[in-house]
C-alpha cells in the first residue's frame, strides 16, 4: 500500500508542482495535511521530496516522518556519519531503526544516537560487526525505552553487553545475540534477573552456554514465547527441563544441534508447555518414538511446525501427530528413513491434512513411494513437498498429485543410484539425468 500511494502521489507532484514553493499543491493543502502525507512515504520517497523546493525539505525531513528507518534495501554500505545525522534529524520520534548489515557503522556513531534518539523502541544492528560492548553501554544510558534488539552476528559482544542492558533497559522484550560465541552464562544471568519481561531470545550459535544459563532463564523468564538454542552444543536435558516447568508461556524451541538432549526434553515439553507451536530438533538422534509420542498425546493441540530431522522415528510418531495435533502447518521429516506410506497415510487422513498442513518436507526419505502421494491428494492447503532423494517416487505420481493440487510446488530429482560413466573420456560438468521439478 505504501508503494501504491507513493507512485500516485510522484504523479500527482508532477501534474501539479513546479519549480516555485507558492506551486498549486502548497496553496490548496495545509502544511499539516501535506506532513500527513508525507508520513506514508518510504525512505527514497521522502528524499526525492525534499530535493523539490524549501518547504518540501522542510516537511519532508520532518523528525515525525521517519519513526520508522530500515536501511536494508537502500543502502548498507553508509558511513558512520549517516546514522549520526538520522539521529540529529529524527531526535525523539525515531521508535525503529534496522542498520541491518550495515558493516561501517561503529561506536561512536551508535553513542551520538543513542544520545539523540532516546524513544527508539527495536534497533537491529544484525551483522554490524565493528560493534563492541561499548555501543550497549551507550544504550543502557540513554535508551531506557528499548525492547527489541538484534546483535546477531556482533562477535566483539560480550558478557559486560548483557550485564549493560540489564541496568539500563529493563523493558527489553527481545533479544538476538546469535553467534556472539563470546557469552557465557554470567552474561545470561545478569541479563534475566532485571529483564523479567523477556519474550524472545535467541542464542544460536552461543557455543559456551551450559546448562547453568538455562537454569537462569527458566527461573526469571516466566513470559518467555520464543527461544533458540540451535547448536548449543553443550546443553543436556537437565537444562532444558528447567526451561519447561519455568516459561510454561513457551511457543516457539529450536535446539536443532544439541546433540545430548533425549525423549526426557519431549516428555518435559508435552507436561508443562500446553502452548508450544514450533519445535525444531533437527540432528537430535537420541529423540524416538517414545518421546514424540508422550509429547503427542500429553498435551499439545497447538503444535502447528516440527522439524526433526535424522531423529530415529518411525511410523508411529505419524499416527500421534495425526490424531493429537489438528493445528499442524509444517511437518520436516528429512532424512527420517524409517517413515512409510502407512504413516504418510494416517497423516493425509488427520484433521490437520484436510484445511491445515502447508508444507512437509520428506527428502532422503528411502521406503517413501508414490502411494504417500496418493494419501497427500486431500491435503487442500499443502503448497510445498520435499522430495530430494527419494528414490521411490516417479515423475507419474507426482503428476498425479499435480492434477488434484495445481498449484503446489514440488522439489524433487531423479537420478540413478550409480550415474553413468562419461563417454568419450570427457567429464561431465554435471549428470543429466538429475532434473529439477
Amino acid at each position: 500500500a505504501p508503494f501504491v500511494y507513493s507512485f500516485f502521489f510522484s504523479s500527482f507532484l508532477h501534474q501539479m508542482f513546479s519549480n516555485s514553493d507558492e506551486a498549486v499543491i502548497n496553496k490548496k493543502l495545509p502544511k499539516e495535511l501535506l506532513l500527513r502525507i508525507f508520513s506514508f512515504l518510504d525512505v527514497v520517497t521522502l528524499c526525492r521530496c525534499a530535493q523539490v523546493s524549501r518547504s518540501w525539505n522542510v516537511l519532508a525531513l520532518d523528525g515525525s516522518n521517519w519513526q520508522r528507518i530500515d536501511l536494508f534495501d537502500f543502502q548498507r554500505d553508509i558511513e558512520g556519519r549517516v546514522v549520526e545525522n538520522i539521529s540529529k534529524r529524527c531526535g525523539g520520534f525515531l521508535r525503529k531503526l534496522s542498520l541491518r548489515g550495515c558493516l561501517g557503522v561503529g561506536d561512536s556513531a551508535l553513542r551520538t544516537f543513542a544520545q539523540n534518539c532516546r524513544n527508539i523502541e527495536l534497533l537491529s544492528l544484525n551483522g554490524c560487526t565493528k560493534i563492541t560492548d561499548s555501543t550497549c553501554n551507550s544504550l543502557s544510558k540513554f535508551c531506557p525505552k528499548l525492547k527489541h534488539l538484534d546483535l546477531a552476528s556482533c562477535t566483539s559482544i560480550t558478557n559486560l553487553s548483557l550485564k549493560a542492558l540489564s541496568e539500563g533497559c529493563p523493558q527489553l522484550e527481545q533479544l538476538n545475540i546469535s553467534w556472539c560465541d563470546q557469552v557465557t552464562k554470567d552474561g545470561i544471568q545478569a541479563l534475566v534477573r532485571c529483564c523479567p519481561g523477556l519474550k524472545g531470545l535467541f542464542l544460536k550459535g552461543c557455543t559456551q552456554l551450559e546448562d547453568e544459563a538455562l537454569k537462569h532463564i527458566g527461573a526469571h523468564c516466566p513470559e518467555l514465547i520464543t527461544l533458540n538454542l540451535q547448536t548449543c552444543s553443550q546443553i543436556t536435558d537437565e537444562g532444558l527441563i528447567t526451561i519447561c516447568r519455568g516459561c510454561h508461556r513457551l511457543q516457539s524451541l529450536c535446539v536443532s544441534g544439541c546433540a545430548n538432549i533425549t525423549d526426557a526434553i519431549l516428555n518435559a515439553l508435552g507436561q508443562n508447555c500446553p502452548r508450544l507451536r514450533i519445535l525444531e530438533v533437527a540432528r537430535c538422534s537420541q529423540l524416538t518414538d517414545v518421546g514424540f509420542t508422550t509429547l503427542a498425546r500429553v498435551s499439545l493441540p497447538a503444535l502447528s511446525d516440527t522439524h526433526k530431522p535424522e531423529c530415529r522415528i518411525t511410523d508411529g510418531t505419524l499416527i500421534q501427530l495425526s490424531i493429537h495435533c489438528p493445528r499442524l502447518q509444517v511437518l520436516s521429516l528429512s532424512h527420517c528413513e524409517l517413515i512409510t506410506d502407512d504413516g504418510i497415510r494416517h497423516l493425509g487422513s488427520g484433521p490437520c491434512a484436510h484445511d491445515r498442513l502447508e508444507v512437509i518436507e520428506l527428502d532422503n526419505c528411502p521406503l517413501i513411494t508414490d502411494a504417500s502421494l496418493e494419501h497427500l491428494k486431500t491435503c487442500h492447503s499443502l503448497d510445498r513437498i520435499e522430495l530430494y532423494d527419494c528414490q521411490q517416487i516417479t515423475r507419474t505420481g507426482i503428476k498425479r498429485l499435480r492434477t488434484h493440487l495445481p498449484n503446489i510446488k514440488v522439489h524433487a530429482y531423479f537420478a540413478p543410484v550409480t550415474p553413468p560413466p562419461s563417454v568419450g573420456g570427457s567429464r561431465q560438468r554435471f549428470c543429466r539425468c538429475c532434473i529439477l521439478l
